[in-house]
């Protein structure tokens, strides 16, 4: 299916050049002098490989059309997680680098999206949101106001984020896993 480059998305499973990759990033940049271009880094499916790409925004591109399938992510082995299938309950093996940076924010028995092309998985997607524990957190600054200050916060899972300074070592709040971005406190 043809699509304009600007419309290109991270996620998204696109044939160049006669091979298929996945976007991983895409920007749009626009100069000072001169029309605006798409600027897209993508990985190769077969061999791994990433690349960036430039196109102008009127050009177009091969989208590749992807099925989706809902799996229960049970346990890393390795390079690979093992995600159960919640229909025939067959577990498979999906290579950690399709999610990238996400990969921290998985959790025991977490509902995952994968894309498949052609049966072969090209993509992974977490939920928006979980949530997780506040093992450390910066003091709060007296004389500061809440409006918008936000300190740094370190998460159960080791990532590092900025949180309100309302929000203290123990709670469970509310993060996004596109961002690593503080949404709310957990409810109780």
């Amino acid at each position: 299916m043809k699509q304009q480059a600007n419309q290109i998305r991270a996620g998204q499973v696109i044939e160049h050049e006669g091979r298929r990759w996945t976007v991983l990033k895409q920007q749009i940049i626009t100069p000072g002098k001169g029309g605006a271009f798409i600027q897209v880094e993508m990985r190769d499916l077969k061999s791994g490989n990433k690349t960036n790409e430039r196109w102008r925004t009127a050009d177009t591109v091969e989208r590749l059309l992807t099925d989706e399938k809902e799996f229960t992510y049970s346990y890393t082995d390795g390079a690979n997680l093992v995600l159960l299938d919640n229909e025939t309950y067959e577990q498979t093996m999906v290579p950690v680098e399709l999610l990238g940076d996400a990969a921290s924010f998985l959790q025991d028995n977490m509902p995952v999206t994968v894309d498949l092309v052609e049966g072969e998985p090209v993509a992974v997607h977490l939920p928006q949101t979980v949530v997780l524990e506040v093992v450390e957190a910066d003091p709060v600054v007296r004389g500061q106001t809440a409006a918008s200050s936000y300190k740094p916060a370190r998460l159960a899972n080791g990532v590092k984020t900025m949180v309100p300074p309302f929000v203290e070592t123990g709670e469970k709040i509310v993060v996004r896993t596109e961002d690593s971005s503080y949404v709310e406190r957990a409810k109780a």
